[in-house]
């Protein structure tokens, strides 16, 4: 005889598709399997049949058989190594149980992808909890530094996605660019799409409003700090989150990122500060998953201190550089 659980879903878990909420609790439990039993009328919400991707509620009552595993299967915190799960670690700046926060390092990407193999996606099950692994929000370029925001619950995850699809979710960026932008401060905007640049590699580039594939892009930015006409210290607010939007913003104003082998302008290199990606997710806010605003800065890696330090540059003397334009 077949046993028969019943399981009410929580606050933290609303909003969640029933069949990741199943294999949250069935560790290596295969789609098919799920869908089966949602066939066979053996898995219900509240009684009633329902379709794999169906959202759950707070309070709801899930019906479901003691499943069986097809086959082993390692939980995901187990394929990890310690080194990964040691590193990943390492990065947590803020955790409250609903938001977790990492300080990514530049060089390690946010997800995989074609000769990407290691990642911070492939190291959240470190903090799985035998319920939950955390899931990314948004996202940072592989060579970018800084604030990386996660939700600890499905309800938590869902909530600052919304944050950031709604453009409630304020970031603030920093970067060194070559040269000094004039004006100092403004609004760089306008279509973007996927292109083709020097040796056939994938660039962002300008499209135009109803093109196939072209989407709207706007940034903000303020020079903060300058050293003579030779670079500067810039801070920028992404209004949209477009693939490479600021790295391309800057250089097709003529103010490249330093550092940046990609999006280049015809500036002259800084020279003597470290050749990386200056650019550095620096500070977020936006409404918390349960109440109030959520705000956090994130401290500034070597490599751009270095180059700050060498430069004379300071960071901005408010946390918020465009506190006045909201």
């Amino acid at each position: 005889m077949i046993k028969v659980l019943k399981v009410t879903v929580k606050p933290e878990e609303n909003d969640t598709r029933l069949d990741r909420w199943v294999r949250r609790r069935f560790a290596g439990l295969g789609q098919a399997q799920i869908e089966k039993a949602l066939r066979k009328g053996v898995l219900r919400v509240d009684g009633k049949k329902v379709k794999s991707n169906f959202r759950l509620q707070s309070g709801m009552e899930v019906q479901m058989p003691e499943f069986t595993i097809n086959a082993p299967n390692k939980s995901p915190a187990a394929k990890i190594s310690d080194k990964d799960r040691s590193l990943i670690k390492s990065m947590v700046i803020y955790d409250d149980g609903k938001i977790l926060a990492l300080n990514k390092p530049s060089g390690l990407a946010t997800q995989g992808g074609t000769n990407t193999n290691r990642h911070i996606d492939g190291m959240l099950a470190a903090f799985d909890d035998g319920e939950y692994s955390p899931k990314l929000v948004h996202r940072l370029d592989k060579d970018t530094s800084g604030l990386l925001l996660l939700g600890r619950t499905p309800n938590a995850a869902t909530a600052l996605a919304k944050s950031f699809k709604s453009r409630s979710a304020k970031k603030t960026y920093l970067a060194i660019v070559l040269g000094t932008p004039r004006p100092h401060e403004g609004i760089i905007k306008g279509y973007m799409k996927k292109g083709t640049g020097q040796m056939g590699r994938e660039i962002m580039v300008w499209g135009r409003h109803g093109e196939r594939n072209a989407q709207y892009s706007r940034s903000l930015y303020r020079v903060v700090s300058r050293a003579g006409e030779k670079a500067s210290l810039v801070a920028l607010r992404p209004e949209t989150g477009r693939t490479h939007q600021l790295r391309f913003h800057l250089a097709e104003i003529g103010y490249a990122i330093s550092g940046d082998r990609k999006y280049v302008c015809d500036r002259e290199d800084v020279g003597g500060i470290p050749e990386q990606l200056m650019l550095h997710s620096w500070r977020i806010s936006l409404p918390h998953p349960d109440k109030g605003q959520f705000e956090l800065s994130c401290p500034i890696p070597e490599h751009f201190a270095e180059a700050m330090d060498m430069l004379g540059f300071d960071l901005p003397s408010t946390m918020d550089p465009f506190e006045d334009i909201q």
